[in-house]
């Protein structure tokens, strides 16, 4: 048996909060945690929502249901299977969507580049094989992918600001790998600052507020 791949068109979907225009002030780009969707996924930025705030939700590119045919549709960014074609694929994507809306806007904007659970590792893998221009990255419930190397980017990352963001009843994000994470960004060369809410796996409308709002108050 010989294994073979070939390149073909996809059709990807995506959503958006708000006008990219001259009065974008803040631009989002937040990717979803595994098994969930763009569409309803956005609906927590609702929160957000404002005249100065472009909010675009891109959808992982695979699609599966999620025990049975009977269940709605959700998606993925990858598997394990074939997973360098699939980060190629969806940081392709991700660049596509980027250049298309950073055009729109002005040349001051802020840029937060946020992750939710498996959007987390999407957002960095993208970061570090693009390296595009951001102010924030903020990992949602989520953590920096072990794989990658940070530490030859260090100019890259002196002016941006990651921000781990998590609830302190998460399940998956345990005092161990919380200090894994510690551990690792220290040997990397870069600072995570920390912001905890009261919570569990999931995106807290407030909290959201609270970093809408700290975000703000950092560019004043």
């Amino acid at each position: 048996m010989k294994s073979h791949k070939l390149k073909v068109e996809k059709t990807a979907h995506y959503y958006t909060l708000g006008e990219a225009n001259t009065n974008t002030k803040y631009f989002w780009i937040v990717c979803h945690g595994y098994g969930q969707l763009a569409a309803s996924f956005i609906q927590s930025f609702k929160s957000i929502a404002s005249t100065d705030n472009f909010i675009l939700a891109p959808e992982g590119l695979s699609r599966f249901y999620w025990k049975n045919f009977r269940d709605l549709a959700v998606a993925s960014w990858m598997t394990s299977q074939n997973r360098l074609d699939e980060i190629e694929d969806y940081t392709n994507y991700l660049r596509t969507l980027y250049d298309q809306y950073r055009q729109a806007l002005p040349q001051e904007v802020k840029i937060i580049l946020m992750g939710f659970s498996q959007g987390c590792a999407t957002q960095c893998r993208w970061i570090m094989k693009e390296l595009p221009d951001f102010d924030y990255l903020m990992l949602w419930g989520g953590l920096l992918p072990e794989d990658l190397q940070y530490k030859q980017q260090q100019a890259y990352f002196a002016d941006k600001k990651i921000l781990s963001v998590y609830g302190r009843q998460d399940p998956l994000l345990t005092l161990e790998r919380q200090q894994w994470q510690k551990n690792f960004a220290l040997a990397q060369g870069l600072q995570v600052e920390n912001h905890i809410f009261n919570g569990k796996h999931e995106i807290d409308r407030n909290f959201l507020k609270t970093m809408d709002q700290f975000i703000r108050a950092s560019d004043t």
